[in-house]
């Protein structure tokens, strides 16, 4: 039986032909749009299961031409799985555009395309940092800035790639120790400025070991023995994460892959003041090949890397910027 929401495949064809050239939806649009997309989000888990071959994206920050270079690196949807690590939205000109697209994806190849919570997917932070301001100007309104922002609170906080990837924007928390715990989180609300919603989204993994107070003001650092512990307990072998500028694209942070406590930040923003680049990694289940190279620049000037991951005989790729 058809949801009342239903949106017919050709009319989404049609958004996205639309949205893939930088142009924005009409309110009206929007609204059928996160309307169906929330349906669809709320059927999906805290811990979403994916399955490989997949790749895995880190920040966009509304930065829409360097979202075309990582289709054109990674492959187009439905071709290619995608699993994006959050943060749609802010800091970059075209907010309205990315996150746009990105929902169409999902509504459209919903099984296909997963997009998770990053800690900008929220009320408070999208006033500060542009996306709410953009709105207003696109539209001349706060409408779409309510009807995405509302959305938001549907998005799955972590997603676990074959059992053994755990993927999510930000880091670990001290009241979670097992995936259980997450699952069991009430997700559908505003980020809070505590607790262990907020810490999923909003921590780091720093050198030292144990927790730490996060210098950003919210959730916590963590050190190798708590990832390695967290790894162990659930039978993981990576937690792969965004959130962090890395200059490579991507990183090994407290370990390397053959480690317990392996944590992989995959940064995407290509424009961000500091720069990044190209890399590429062959993820095994019990080693690592890593290759980093520069790579040429797109019309807009941006890099964008890719990563490509082996994950118990099949494929997760990363793409990182």
């Amino acid at each position: 039986m058809s949801s009342s929401s239903e949106i017919l495949n050709e009319t989404l064809d049609d958004w996205i032909e639309h949205l893939l050239g930088c142009e924005p939806l009409s309110e009206a649009q929007v609204k059928q749009l996160t309307d169906r997309a929330r349906e669809i989000l709320v059927e999906e888990t805290n811990v979403q299961p994916v399955r490989a071959p997949v790749t895995v994206c880190g920040d966009i920050h509304g930065q829409f031409h360097d979202l075309m270079e990582l289709f054109r690196i990674g492959g187009q949807a439905p071709d290619t799985n995608f699993l994006f690590q959050g943060d749609y939205v802010d800091r970059g000109y075209y907010s309205v555009e990315t996150v746009t697209l990105l929902v169409c994806l999902k509504v459209r190849f919903k099984d296909r395309l997963y997009i998770l919570r990053g800690n900008h997917e929220s009320r408070q932070i999208t006033q500060v940092y542009g996306f709410y301001d953009e709105c207003m100007r696109k539209y001349g309104s706060a409408n779409v800035w309510k009807m995405f922002t509302d959305l938001f609170d549907y998005l799955p906080l972590t997603a676990l790639i074959e059992n053994s990837i755990f993927c999510l924007h930000g880091g670990l928390s001290p009241s979670i120790e097992t995936l259980e715990n997450v699952r069991h989180l009430d997700r559908v609300q505003e980020v809070p400025h505590e607790g262990p919603m907020c810490d999923l989204l909003w921590s780091d993994p720093d050198d030292r070991a144990g927790w730490g107070i996060s210098p950003r003001g919210a959730g916590y650092t963590f050190g190798q023995d708590v990832s390695s512990t967290f790894n162990h307990l659930n039978g993981l072998q990576l937690i792969a994460r965004a959130h962090q500028l890395v200059m490579e694209g991507f990183n090994w942070t407290l370990s390397r892959p053959t480690d317990d406590g392996a944590v992989l930040p995959v940064w995407e923003p290509s424009r961000h003041p500091r720069g990044g680049r190209e890399a590429r990694v062959h993820l095994h289940p019990v080693r690592a090949v890593a290759a980093a190279r520069r790579a040429p620049r797109h019309a807009a000037g941006a890099r964008v890397p890719a990563l490509t991951a082996r994950c118990g005989g099949r494929r997760a790729r990363v793409v990182a910027g």
